[in-house]
């Protein structure tokens, strides 16, 4: 699997690169947090997803620690790299349980939503 994107780019402006592919990531299910019009939740934010995190969003009610087999979704755990929706990362991100963000895996439509000084104030330190 390519490692960039052909044509999208990242919050930096540069080549996105892939999230990942264990599990396999975003709304295409391709390892890349890209968009498009059937993307309601816009999910373009590439995170190292935290216990904290998983925790918040299963308190508002979006589970994503248990597996749904019918969606093709694994279930997520602290460490699972995983493309979120640009308004609950900024949700979390408010209340202070916003995961790392992989800059480079990002991609350009969440500063639509994120300003790109948040995102670097999280990003994610290998």
């Amino acid at each position: 699997m390519n490692k960039t994107h052909p044509i999208d780019k990242n919050v930096l402006g540069t080549p996105l690169v892939i999230t990942g592919t264990d599990p396999l990531t975003g709304f295409y299910r391709d390892g890349f947090c890209c968009t498009g019009p059937q993307d309601t939740g816009k999910h373009v934010i590439a995170a190292v997803v935290t216990d904290a995190f998983l925790e918040f969003t299963l308190a508002l009610g979006n589970n994503l620690i248990s597996p749904y087999p019918a969606s093709n979704f694994p279930g997520l755990k602290a460490g699972d790299r995983w493309c979120l929706c640009a308004l609950r990362w900024k949700e979390a991100f408010d209340f202070g349980f916003a995961p790392p963000v992989i800059l480079e895996a990002t991609h350009e439509n969440a500063l639509l939503y994120i300003t790109l000084e948040d995102l670097k104030a999280n990003e994610f330190k290998s």
